[in-house]
């Protein structure tokens, strides 16, 4: 017999980390399919320039770990990694698995009835930060009507310049710890959520952020038992490789 807790987040807020990534390839079609099989309605996801300009769907600023290949992603188009296999690393049975676009993953997350946080990260071999979140911006527009879509990062250039363009999306500013200063940084943005890791949550932390109407999501946490004392203190929701634990609470 399962027990169930007396708070936890609600399906809208857990969020499967870079997909259902516990149980097949990070960032990868599979990894969200499996995400939208489990039951979850949101997806976390990491993107990154390719030296040609095309956006994928990826964490590392290298191919090197996650798929058949190597190389710095500064120095691979399009036609580079389309051939790549990203997902034997994780399993045999995701051979042939590719590297996808963010334009792909777009229209497969409609497909799906997924929405997506779009985690953004300025790597050393992007051009600019301008055409970094004017291609983020260019391929969310192609999204499915019942698409939602918020913006991620740890870095708060990044989310001022989302912002500008897309004045409408959540933001939310990532931190593993966050810094006494996080107020007037999320103001700056300006921004009202927090992603912060969920070991460095305190019940004073999420009753401050509550009371000023800041959203708090904890990020990777693969226990419920380890988020039980907060949801009464004020966190919001989590990202988690595998929502499946979460969800079969509710």
């Amino acid at each position: 017999m399962t027990t169930t807790i007396e708070t936890g987040p609600t399906r809208d807020e857990i969020q499967a980390h870079r997909g259902a990534s516990a149980v097949a390839p990070e960032n990868t079609i599979a990894a969200f399919r499996a995400a939208a099989e489990q039951g979850a309605r949101w997806v976390e996801l990491d993107v990154a320039l390719l030296a040609d300009g095309t956006l994928v769907v990826i964490h590392d600023d290298s191919v090197d770990r996650t798929t058949s290949g190597s190389g710095s992603l500064g120095a691979l188009g399009l036609a580079d990694v389309a051939a790549l296999d990203a997902g034997s690393w994780f399993d045999g049975k995701f051979a042939g698995e590719r590297l996808p676009t963010l334009a792909e993953t777009i229209r497969a997350l409609g497909e799906f009835g997924l929405s997506a946080n779009v985690e953004i990260k300025q790597h050393r071999h992007h051009k600019s930060l301008d055409q970094l979140v004017r291609a983020v911006q260019a391929d969310i527009r192609t999204r499915a009507p019942q698409t939602r879509i918020m913006i991620s990062s740890f870095d708060p250039e990044a989310l001022k310049a989302m912002r500008r363009l897309e004045p409408e999306l959540e933001i939310a500013l990532l931190y593993e710890r966050p810094p006494e200063d996080w107020e007037a940084q999320l103001a700056a943005i300006p921004a009202t959520t927090l992603h912060v890791h969920y070991k460095a949550l305190c019940i004073g932390f999420l009753e401050e952020t509550a009371r000023r109407g800041i959203k708090v999501r904890a990020w990777t946490c693969n226990d419920p038992a380890d988020l039980a004392s907060f949801w009464r203190a004020g966190l919001t929701g989590v990202i988690t490789d595998n929502p499946a634990i979460f969800l079969d609470r509710l």
